[in-house]
C-alpha cells in the first residue's frame, strides 16, 4: 500500500498503525515502560502545582495517552498534563472553579479540532522562538515560586508577587521533614546525570519520589500527603457551565488552545528531527484534531488540558518505540495504576512533588536560549516576556512578547541608512541603503541639509523598497539643487528603481531581478536602440560607480594572478565563473583555446611572454568549455575550405590523443560527457602539455613556481571541473578538487 511520505498513512490501526507483535514485544512495550515511569510523578505533581486534584492529571495522562495517539498525526509523541499549561489552569481554577475549568478545557479542545480542520497548523509555528522561549522561563519562574512555599511546608500562593512578599514569614515556619524531602529529590535529580549509565536507565523522577516516599514513612516528623480520596475511576468528575463572564472563559479557553497548539508542534517539528531517516512524518494537521479530541475527552471526564510534551516524547523517541502503540501502552499503565495502587499514590508526599515542580520550573529557564536571545539582539523581548508572564497572566505575556518581537522586526525591515559625505571639496556622495519609505525622511532632511549649495552630487541608491513619499521627497530636493546650480547623479545598485517608483503601488525589489540584469545576456527586442550602446547606458547608470574605486588602483598599471586563456565562445564570462573582478586575469581568447606550438601563431607567443616575463602572472590556465563548435568541426573532421581549417590543424594531436584513448576522455566518459565535450577536456590536457613544453612557461614554472590549471565549463549546469593531465574533478565550494575521476 503506497502511503505519503509527509504524512503518516491513513490505514487502519491494524494494517499500518500498530506493530507486529514481535516488535511490539522488542520495542514499544519496553519503551511504553520507560514513558510511563517519567509520566507518573510529573502527571501528579502538575495536578498539584495546578491546585486541580491529583486524579484530574492521572486522568489527563491516560486520555492524552491513548485518545492523542489514536487520532493524531504523529506516531511517537507522548501526550498529557504539561507544566506550560501549568498557571494558566491555576488561573482558571482561582477564578471559575475545578468543574468550569473542566468545560473550558472542552471549549479548549473544540478550538484545537477547528485549527486542525483548517488546516492552518504550520501557521502557528511563525510565533517568533524568543517569545516561546520566554513563556516557558516565565511558567519555569512562576512554578518555581509557588512551589517553594510547599517545599518548607507551606502552601502555594496564587500570584507570584505574593509568593514573593511571603516567603519571609513562609520561612520562619518551615516544616523540617518536607523541607528536608523536598531538598533530597531536588539532588537526587541534579545528581542523576552523573550515575553509571546502567542506573541512569530508570528515571529520575521516579527514583526521586520512591525514596522520599519510602523516607516519609520511617521520618520521626509529619509530613503532608496528597491527596486522592477514591480510586481514578471514581473520581471521575463531568464538567459544569460557567456562570456568566463569557468573554473571560472565551478568553481562557483561547490560551489553553494557543499554548497547548504551539507546544505540540514544536514537539512534533523536533520529534520529526529527531527521525530524519523516517519516511513517516507528523500530519500536523492532523495531530491538531487529535489533541482536541483528547482535551474534549479530558474536560469530560474530569481531567487536566493536555498537550505533547517534548521530554517525554524524545525519552519515547530515545527508548527505541517504533510506533503509536508505545505511548497507547503507557496510558494504560497508568489507567491500572491509578486504579490498582492507589493507596501508593496517596503516599507521596507533598514536598517531594514541589521539589520535583520546581527542578521542572527551572529547567524550563534555558541558559542557551538566553544566550541565543542576547545574540540576535531579542532580549529585550525575552525579558519583557518573562516578566509579565511571571507578574500578570501568561497570554498577556504572549501578546506583549509578540508586539515587541513584531516591533523589533519591523524596525530591523524598514530601517535604513542615509550618509552624505564630501568625497572631494566640491563633490559629495549620498548613499541610501535599505528599505526606503517615509519614515527614513526625517533622517534624509538631515543628511541632505549637509550638502552644500551647487554641489557636485552622486546619489547611491542601494534600495530594496521604495515609496512614493520617498520618492517625492528626494525628487523634490533633487530638483532644488539643480536649480540652484548643483549637479545630481544617480547611481542605482539596488532592486527597487526611481523609475518604477510612480507606475503603481509600491513593491518590494527582488535581487534575483537584479542578478539578472547583471549576469544575464541581452535581451533582444524590436526597438532601434543598439544593445551595446543600452548595455552602455545600463553600466553608466548603474555600476561604473562601483568600478570606479577598483579601478583607481589599477591607473598606473596592473598585475594580474593569472594568464587565462579560453575560448571565443560568447556563452564563457572569465570573470563571471572565476569570481574575479578587474585586474584579476590577463585574458587571452581564440577558436578552441589552443596553444599552437613552434612559435606558429605570433599573438599567442606575444601573450605568453608578456604575461610571464612581464606581468609575472602565477598561474595559467587553459579553459575549455562545452558544446564548443570547434571541438565538434575537429571531431566531425568537417573541412570549411576556409582558413578555420588551418587554424584546427593546431588541434589535430588532441584530436590523436583522443582517439588512441587519453585517461581524461575515460574519465570523462564516466562522468556522463558526450563524445565531443570529451574531445573538449582532452584539447585541455593537450595544450596544458603544450604550455609546459614552451620555454618561456617552462621558465616561470621552475624558477618561480609558476602553476599550470586546466577548466572545463559546463554550460548546461553552468559548473566548472577541472582537467588535469590524466583526469577530471569536480571543485568543492570552498575551492578544493573532489571527486577526482580518473581513467
Amino acid at each position: 500500500m503506497s502511503t505519503d511520505t509527509d504524512q503518516p498513512p491513513r490505514t487502519s490501526l491494524m494494517k499500518g498503525q500498530l506493530p507486529g507483535l514481535a516488535d511490539l514485544m522488542r520495542r514499544d512495550l519496553p519503551a511504553s515502560v520507560v514513558v510511563f515511569l517519567v509520566s507518573l510523578p510529573l502527571s501528579i505533581g502538575i495536578a498539584v502545582a495546578a491546585g486541580a486534584p491529583v486524579a484530574a492529571g492521572l486522568i489527563a495522562a491516560v486520555v492524552g495517552g491513548v485518545v492523542a495517539a489514536l487520532v493524531g498525526g504523529s506516531a511517537l509523541q507522548v501526550s498529557g498534563p504539561t507544566a506550560s499549561l501549568t498557571v494558566v489552569v491555576a488561573e482558571s481554577i482561582n477564578q471559575f472553579g475545578w468543574a468550569a475549568t473542566c468545560f473550558i478545557t472542552v471549549l479548549a479542545g473544540g478550538l484545537q479540532i477547528l485549527f486542525g480542520l483548517s488546516r492552518i497548523a504550520r501557521g502557528a509555528l511563525a510565533i517568533a522562538p524568543v517569545v516561546v522561549h520566554a513563556m516557558l522561563a516565565g511558567i519555569g519562574v512562576v512554578i518555581a515560586l509557588q512551589q517553594v512555599h510547599v517545599l518548607v511546608g507551606g502552601n502555594s500562593l496564587s500570584s507570584s508577587w505574593d509568593s514573593i512578599v511571603g516567603l519571609p514569614e513562609q520561612l520562619r515556619s518551615v516544616h523540617p521533614g518536607d523541607l528536608f524531602l523536598g531538598l533530597l529529590v531536588i539532588a537526587i535529580l541534579v545528581g542523576w546525570r552523573r550515575v553509571p549509565a546502567p542506573i541512569k536507565r530508570v528515571p529520575a523522577p521516579l527514583v526521586a519520589v520512591v525514596v522520599a516516599t519510602l523516607l516519609a514513612a520511617v521520618l520521626p516528623t509529619t509530613v503532608e500527603h496528597i491527596v486522592l480520596n477514591g480510586t481514578l475511576l471514581e473520581e471521575l468528575r463531568l464538567p459544569q457551565v460557567p456562570h456568566g463572564g463569557w468573554a473571560t472563559v472565551a478568553l481562557m479557553a483561547v490560551t489553553i488552545a494557543l499554548i497547548a497548539s504551539v507546544e505540540t508542534l514544536l514537539s512534533a517539528v523536533a520529534v520529526d528531527r529527531m527521525r530524519q531517516n523516517s519516511t513517516r512524518r507528523t500530519d500536523l494537521d492532523r495531530e491538531l484534531i487529535g489533541q482536541g479530541a483528547a482535551n474534549m475527552v479530558s474536560g469530560m471526564i474530569g481531567g487536566l488540558p493536555v498537550a505533547a510534551v517534548i521530554v517525554r516524547s524524545i525519552t519515547n523517541v530515545k527508548a527505541g518505540a517504533q510506533s503509536r502503540a508505545s505511548t497507547m501502552l503507557q496510558g494504560l499503565w497508568i489507567l491500572l495504576f491509578s486504579v490498582a495502587l492507589v493507596g501508593v499514590v496517596r503516599q507521596i508526599p507533598k514536598a517531594a512533588l514541589a521539589g520535583l515542580l520546581i527542578v521542572v520550573g527551572i529547567q524550563l529557564i534555558k541558559l542557551a536560549h538566553i544566550r541565543r536571545a542576547q545574540r540576535t539582539g531579542d532580549l529585550v523581548v525575552y525579558a519583557a516576556t518573562v516578566v509579565v508572564v511571571v507578574f500578570w497572566n501568561l497570554l498577556l505575556g504572549m501578546l506583549v512578547g509578540l508586539a515587541l518581537a513584531f516591533a523589533l522586526l519591523l524596525w530591523r525591515v524598514v530601517r535604513v541608512s542615509v550618509v552624505a559625505e564630501a568625497v572631494e571639496p566640491a563633490r559629495w556622495r549620498i548613499t541610501v541603503d535599505g528599505t526606503f519609505t517615509f519614515l527614513a525622511l526625517p533622517k534624509l532632511s538631515a543628511e541632505l541639509a549637509k550638502v552644500p549649495t551647487g554641489a557636485d552630487v552622486t546619489i547611491e541608491m542601494m534600495v530594496d523598497f521604495l515609496d512614493h513619499a520617498a520618492y517625492d521627497a528626494i525628487q523634490e530636493w533633487v530638483c532644488e539643487h539643480r536649480s540652484d546650480g548643483g549637479t545630481v547623479e544617480f547611481v542605482e545598485m539596488g532592486s527597487a528603481r526611481m523609475a518604477d517608483a510612480t507606475d503603481g503601488p509600491p513593491a518590494r525589489g527582488h535581487s534575483r531581478h537584479m542578478l539578472n540584469e547583471v549576469l544575464g545576456p541581452w535581451r533582444r527586442t524590436g526597438a532601434d536602440v543598439s544593445p551595446i550602446v543600452a548595455g552602455v547606458a545600463a553600466y553608466n547608470r548603474s555600476h561604473a560607480h562601483v568600478m570606479r574605486p577598483h579601478l583607481g588602483v589599477l591607473r598606473d598599471g596592473q598585475e594580474p594572478d593569472s594568464l587565462f586563456v579560453t575560448c571565443a565562445d560568447s556563452r564563457i564570462v572569465p570573470n563571471v565563473i572565476t569570481n574575479s573582478g578587474p585586474g584579476d586575469l590577463f585574458t587571452v581568447r581564440n577558436v578552441g583555446n589552443l596553444i599552437p606550438t613552434g612559435g606558429q601563431d605570433a599573438s599567442m607567443e606575444a601573450a605568453l611572454i608578456y604575461a610571464l616575463d612581464k606581468l609575472d602572472v602565477r598561474s595559467v590556465v587553459v579553459c575549455g568549455h562545452s558544446g564548443c563548435g570547434a571541438m565538434e568541426a575537429l571531431h566531425s573532421e568537417a573541412v570549411t575550405g576556409s582558413d578555420l581549417d588551418n587554424w584546427l590543424a593546431h588541434a589535430r594531436p588532441s584530436l590523436t590523443r583522443y582517439r588512441l584513448g587519453h585517461p581524461v576522455a575515460s574519465a570523462a566518459a564516466a562522468a556522463g560527457f558526450g563524445p565531443v565535450d570529451q574531445l573538449g577536456m582532452v584539447n585541455v590536457a593537450v595544450q596544458l602539455e603544450a604550455l609546459h613544453a614552451h620555454p618561456v612557461v617552462r621558465r616561470g614554472v621552475e624558477e618561480r613556481g609558476v602553476v599550470l590549471s586546466g577548466l572545463f565549463f559546463d554550460i548546461t549546469s553552468a559548473r566548472v571541473v577541472e582537467v588535469t593531465v590524466d583526469g577530471i574533478a569536480e571543485i568543492d565550494d570552498v575551492g578544493h578538487p573532489v571527486e577526482a575521476l580518473p581513467a
